[in-house]
């Protein structure tokens, strides 16, 4: 199994000077292999491997007016050109769009680091080709500074470390090998409803309650509002012509925008992992989730940036691959499932129950909050499943 760790870095000036050198480099390979292979495909010839490429830009390097390449490692290079073939290999097979080119503005700085040649500490990692000099005091330059003490481990072998930035910090990601887990849990199995008005209800009676509700995220959200509104009036007001001017006022108020919005991002998702952590060491036999309609849910206008809030997606994602770890299976229940109308004591259908009904009344007796009835009849769904896959 591998597990994948993300650190934020800690880079001083110039390091921060050649983490976007590094990054630059790599976009112009990328996009000059995707010119070359569109060039290529106009001749009429065959597709060209990442091998042929290379040994082109290989050659381009010497080139005067291509000298600045060679002040980066090789390996980011001949990377982002294999990377770029891999997306035209996909899109062949139809598993992604046709490849674009990327943007000096909107795609995110990233490049690749060699797996052998990097490097790490308990509070620093070490990038290839910073510094070339063997002098102590400049070789400082190529060991960057973790936030994170001791979160990745060292001595081990590393799978496709990459540096990333989401225009506030620098992060690097890494792929460790770990062992799978052997133990098989035998609590008994959870069924989770997903909603807007709670975030999660499990069968065995914890609520876990929405976070988009709390007066932090609430403040969070007005203040993001007022700075949305306040960098539109600068821009209208600086408008020349047909022509918006950006002013250093606007760009100050964008940086303060993008850290509001970052911070709201950290919230939810610190919240997710939470809420999934705490269900996953509970150490159920399953797990039973619906198959939600995310993208039809998006266009009721009224509910769409509720639905956005919660991250739905995301909890699935979490919840699968957290399980996975812990050997627990997750079973995911039809989409059609009437998780919501299906009584869990006569297992009769109210066809009529409506989204503000909130109490489920049935002619057998049964009074019932909707949500923790959606659960019961997951978890059902789930025990009906596994007992099929036994007999089978």
């Amino acid at each position: 199994m591998i597990k994948s760790i993300k650190v934020r870095l800690c880079p001083n000036n110039k390091q921060l000077t050649k983490l976007f050198q590094y990054a630059g480099c790599a976009r112009f390979a990328y996009n000059w292999a995707i010119a070359r292979e569109q060039e290529n495909y106009k001749q009429g010839n065959k597709f060209l491997s990442d091998n042929e490429l290379r040994k082109e830009f290989t050659q381009l390097k010497k080139q005067s007016e291509y000298q600045w390449l060679s002040e980066v490692s090789n390996n980011v290079t001949k990377q982002a050109i294999k990377d770029a073939c891999n997306t035209y290999k996909k899109f062949f097979k139809g598993q992604c769009k046709y490849p674009k080119f990327k943007s000096r503005k909107h795609s995110s700085p990233s490049f690749y680091q060699d797996n052998i040649k990097i490097q790490f500490s308990d509070t620093h990692v070490k990038v290839e080709g910073f510094s070339m000099s063997k002098k102590k005091n400049k070789q400082k330059l190529n060991w960057i500074r973790l936030c994170e003490k001791g979160r990745i481990p060292t001595n081990c072998k590393y799978m496709n470390p990459r540096f990333t930035y989401d225009e506030l910090h620098w992060y690097i990601s890494v792929g460790i090998e770990v062992e799978d887990s052997t133990t098989i849990p035998l609590n008994n199995g959870i069924g989770i409803d997903l909603g807007i008005k709670d975030l999660a209800v499990c069968s065995d009676g914890n609520i876990y309650k929405n976070i988009n509700k709390t007066t932090t995220v609430n403040k969070l959200e007005k203040r993001k509002r007022r700075l949305q509104r306040s960098i539109s009036r600068r821009y209208e007001k600086n408008k020349k012509g047909g022509i918006y001017c950006k002013t250093c006022n606007i760009i100050k108020k964008e940086k303060e925008l993008l850290k509001v919005t970052k911070r709201l991002t950290n919230i939810r998702q610190n919240y997710l992992h939470q809420t999934t952590s705490e269900i996953i060491k509970r150490k159920p036999s399953f797990i039973c989730i619906e198959d939600l309609n995310v993208s039809g849910m998006m266009k009721n206008k009224h509910l769409s940036k509720a639905v956005q809030q919660q991250c739905f997606y995301e909890f699935r994602k979490q919840m699968e691959y957290k399980s996975a770890w812990n050997n627990i299976p997750v079973i995911i229940a039809d989409r059609f499932f009437p998780s919501s109308k299906l009584c869990s004591c006569c297992e009769s259908i109210k066809k009529d129950l409506k989204l503000s009904d909130r109490i489920y009344k049935c002619e057998c007796g049964n009074v019932i909050d909707r949500d923790y009835q959606a659960s019961l009849n997951l978890k059902m769904y789930g025990e009906n499943v596994l007992k099929q896959q036994s007999v089978a």
